[in-house]
């Protein structure tokens, strides 16, 4: 099996990937943060319950009982746009600067932590396979 076929691998370069897509759909909200009667729209988050069903059946088991309970939930839709809600100015636009500049940095440090984790996997793999 090749590398880039590890489902873990594939998962984060999916989301990396979403990241980037969502990047340019906040930027492209950003700056048209001034055209009349423009709505805001964004991505929902990738939902990885296709390509990946081996993770539908973990769970996390008590061996004590007072260790806490889990429990997974899944996201729905994939790539699907959602129109904001928020407030309109006179001019029709629902573009609110901060609240996109913080999902700009909320997605900044997501797709840093995704790129991250996939570097430290791609380690282990090199690792595991005498590469290193």
């Amino acid at each position: 099996m090749p590398i880039s076929g590890l489902p873990i691998l594939d998962m984060l370069r999916t989301k990396m990937q979403w990241h980037q897509e969502r990047q340019r759909v906040l930027a492209e909200n950003i700056a048209n943060a001034d055209t009349p009667n423009f709505r805001p729209s964004d991505l929902s988050q990738p939902s990885f319950d296709r390509t990946a069903p081996v993770a539908q059946q973990v769970a996390l088991q008590r061996t004590n009982s007072a260790h806490v309970g889990g429990a997974m939930s899944a996201s729905t839709g994939m790539f699907q746009s959602k129109h904001g809600g928020s407030e309109k100015r006179p001019s029709g636009n629902a573009v609110s600067l901060e609240e996109e500049m913080l999902k700009v940095a909320q997605n900044q440090m997501d797709h840093q932590a995704a790129a991250t984790l996939y570097s430290k996997s791609l380690g282990l793999v090199k690792t595991a396979v005498g590469k290193r």
